[in-house]
């Protein structure tokens, strides 16, 4: 059988970062974000007994290496759960540029999951599927769910999955993407995060974060959710910039934008930046000030303007990618 699935990308609001578990992905901590549309990875897959083995082809381009292996890990837990052991015909391909700092991986892993597990025939619920998601990447299992989504941690399936948050944001929120265009390697700042002197004051303050962060999303306070969240990002960024390797992902461009939204946010614009571990930037306000805002941040960098993403989803056979 063949499936389409669709998904949107996330942008981290308390950020994961690190993992108890590689294998898994099981990361250390509780994790929420939010997703990002109409920005998406589509992808289609098929189980075909004609196949000497898996095909997996991204963005036009055969797969080989590390990147294949992540795929192949889903693949093969969807297998396991479906008892079967056909190769699988994989493509997907994605809106918007990757590997820059848009949760490229959480769409791409979130689609990949749905699909696979819709042509495999499981009937499985969102959440369920975040857990086979969350095996190519843990901010997967978040775009399974859509909206603004909570990731719990755990050491196995019934508790580290993902769960979507209600909140009357998600009709008011827009997020202009700043891209800055250099490429960063998310999974080697993760393997390094236990070994940041910053790492552990991070653990101490995170539970207490996402609990503000969920009570703030139920209150719909728009200016207690992204002050969070900025000051999230700096949290990560101590982190990652103390670890072994030194990570230090953000460009002029970068700090151009926060001294933009922080100069509009003295004018009373309520507006806020993110990032995740990448020097593009995420720039949250309301659909009132977006063209304001977008026209004073545009200086520094080509953008893009975001509102709150569903969660993924099967497609028509007629989308299918092949």
């Amino acid at each position: 059988m063949k499936a389409t699935a669709r998904a949107h990308p996330i942008q981290g609001l308390i950020k994961y970062h690190g993992m108890r578990d590689p294998e898994l992905r099981l990361p250390y901590h509780d994790s929420i974000s939010v997703c990002t549309a109409p920005s998406n990875s589509t992808t289609t897959a098929e189980f075909d007994s004609s196949l000497d083995g898996d095909r997996i082809v991204i963005d036009g381009e055969d797969v080989s290496g590390r990147a294949a292996e992540r795929v192949e890990n889903v693949i093969d837990h969807v297998r396991s759960l479906a008892d079967r052991e056909d190769p699988v015909r994989f493509e997907s391909e994605s809106s918007f540029p990757t590997n820059i700092g848009f949760g490229s991986s959480s769409s791409g892993f979130a689609a990949a999951a749905m699909a696979l597990c819709e042509a495999a025939g499981l009937d499985m619920t969102r959440p369920e599927i975040s857990t086979v998601a969350r095996r190519g990447s843990s901010s997967a299992a978040r775009a399974v769910t859509g909206g603004f989504s909570h990731l719990r941690t755990g050491l196995n399936d019934e508790d580290c999955r993902s769960e979507r948050i209600e909140t009357e944001l998600d009709d008011k929120l827009r997020v202009i993407a700043c891209e800055v265009p250099a490429y960063k390697e998310t999974e080697e700042a993760h393997k390094e995060a236990a070994d940041s002197h910053m790492f552990e004051a991070r653990l101490a303050h995170i539970h207490g974060q996402i609990a503000s962060m969920r009570d703030a999303l139920r209150r719909g306070d728009f200016d207690a959710v992204f002050e969070r969240t900025e000051h999230d990002s700096l949290s990560l960024a101590a982190t990652t910039m103390t670890g072994p390797a030194g990570w230090v992902y953000w460009q002029p461009s970068t700090l151009s934008v926060f001294e933009t939204v922080r100069d509009l946010r003295n004018d009373g614009i309520p507006v806020f930046f993110s990032t995740d571990t990448g020097a593009s930037v995420y720039v949250n306000t309301t659909e009132e000030h977006v063209t304001t805002v977008e026209n004073a941040v545009g200086k520094h960098a080509p953008t893009r303007v975001w509102s709150v993403g569903g969660p993924a989803r099967i497609l028509e056979e007629s989308e299918a990618l092949f």
